[in-house]
């Protein structure tokens, strides 16, 4: 299934690039290069990539509505937007050394080319300068910069108790959607009423927003770690079943473990062989997921969480226009495509 991005994502790579790329020239040259690199703004060698830019920029587009809610021009919202995908590029560099994983969007993860030490300080960089430029902006910079503090602390959290889960073998699925709650659904909460923050908007409004991104962000997980088994390499960027490769006990899996079902006990000793999963292993392990029934419980909490998101969106006093690209942009981002 194709689905089409939101006109307002690209709209915001347009508003938001310019302002990322500024903040990124501000590094030291060797940190520059990998944080370029990964952002998309150059290749491996530092020379910039026309049209640079990798990510989708979903994140920047629900900052810039959420000004737009408030009932300020999108422009104002470029600082804020930029802060929130800097940090959204912080977590995945430090993310794909921590998974391990050597590739994303298509290209080889920067600790790969530059090493370990070089993307855990451009990481570093990127968080240092998303609160920067929010700082450099009072007064409502100021509590905007509070806003995404709280968010990443709450990422962090979210990360720690991921890799946690990795020693363990009596993970429950409440755990995993707390987890997934502060590594994902914190920080799209924020992208969803930073803006609101950041121009003076009412608290109930980035009140309402963020109970909207917690939801929708939470759903966005669920539907990722659905495509990180059942995904197609073209549209998530890594192999297929690369979840369960790398026996990551994401919340379908957990699911199914728990299941008390004879294909969740066929599972957990599969997953618990000392050897690497071979391919067929993988498809085994794909299978089991989903007759302990793995697959359609997160469908369902997907879809409970998507509709949890619409109902803070439908309670908000904004622009039906605004409204309106809010819910795009969350069916968008909870769409599945396989």
């Amino acid at each position: 299934m194709t689905v089409t991005m939101p006109a307002g994502v690209q709209t915001a790579r347009d508003l938001t690039g310019p302002a990322i790329a500024g903040a990124v020239g501000r590094l030291s040259p060797a940190v520059q290069t990998v944080a370029a690199y990964h952002l998309g703004l150059a290749d491996a060698h530092g020379m910039p990539v026309s049209g640079g830019g990798a990510g989708k920029a979903l994140r920047p587009a629900l900052a810039l509505l959420s000004v737009r809610a408030a009932g300020a021009a999108p422009e104002r919202g470029v600082v804020p937007a930029a802060a929130v995908e800097l940090v959204h590029n912080f977590s995945l560099l430090h993310d794909d050394i921590m998974d391990g994983d050597t590739e994303r969007r298509h290209q080889p993860t920067a600790w790969t080319v530059y090493g370990v030490g070089a993307a855990i300080l451009a990481g570093d960089a990127l968080l240092a300068l998303a609160q920067d430029i929010l700082l450099e902006n009072p007064p409502y910079g100021v509590w905007a910069a509070r806003c995404l503090s709280a968010a990443v602390q709450r990422l962090i959290a979210g990360q720690g108790a991921d890799l946690a889960f990795e020693r363990r073998d009596d993970v429950a699925v409440d755990e995993c959607l707390d987890m997934a709650g502060d590594k994902t659904a914190a920080l799209m909460a924020c992208a969803c009423s930073i803006g609101v923050i950041y121009v003076g908007g009412s608290a109930s409004l980035a009140m309402s927003l963020s109970g909207f991104g917690a939801h929708a962000g939470l759903s966005f997980q669920l539907v990722d770690d659905l495509l990180g088994i059942w995904g197609a390499p073209a549209i998530t960027g890594k192999p297929v079943g690369s979840d369960l490769r790398a026996r990551k006990k994401s919340v379908p899996v957990v699911a199914a473990l728990t299941s008390d079902t004879t294909a969740g006990r066929e599972l957990a000793e599969l997953l618990a062989k000392p050897e690497p999963l071979t391919e067929d292993e993988v498809g085994d392990a794909t299978a089991l997921v989903e007759a302990a029934g793995g697959k359609e419980q997160i469908e369902t909490m997907a879809d409970a969480e998507l509709a949890s998101a619409l109902g803070c969106l439908a309670e908000a006093d904004m622009p039906e226009d605004v409204r309106a690209e809010f819910a795009a942009i969350a069916e968008f981002i909870t769409a599945r495509q396989w």
